[in-house]
């Protein structure tokens, strides 16, 4: 059974950090890692932004990062 306790406890930060090395020895030649069979995971691929700060006031921040060619546009919006 492959190594994968994502959410199980696990005895301490040295135990995660030397699988971390072993895995890192295990593909140090391999250019694509392989990803297992059961994963199914998505590429999501993002065009806007809204950063939102809320504030005591009611004037909250409002930043927005839009996509725009290859770029970010950063504005602020009204609260």
């Amino acid at each position: 059974m492959p190594w994968h306790p994502q959410s199980r406890e696990i005895p301490n930060r040295n135990f995660l950090e030397s699988r971390v090395e072993e895995l890192q020895k295990q593909y140090l030649d391999d250019v694509t890692i392989p990803r297992p069979a059961h994963w199914g995971g998505y590429i999501l691929k993002p065009i806007y932004f809204e950063f939102w700060q809320g504030r005591a006031s009611r004037l909250h921040d409002r930043i927005v990062y839009k996509k725009v060619s290859d770029s970010w546009k950063i504005t602020r919006l009204a609260p």
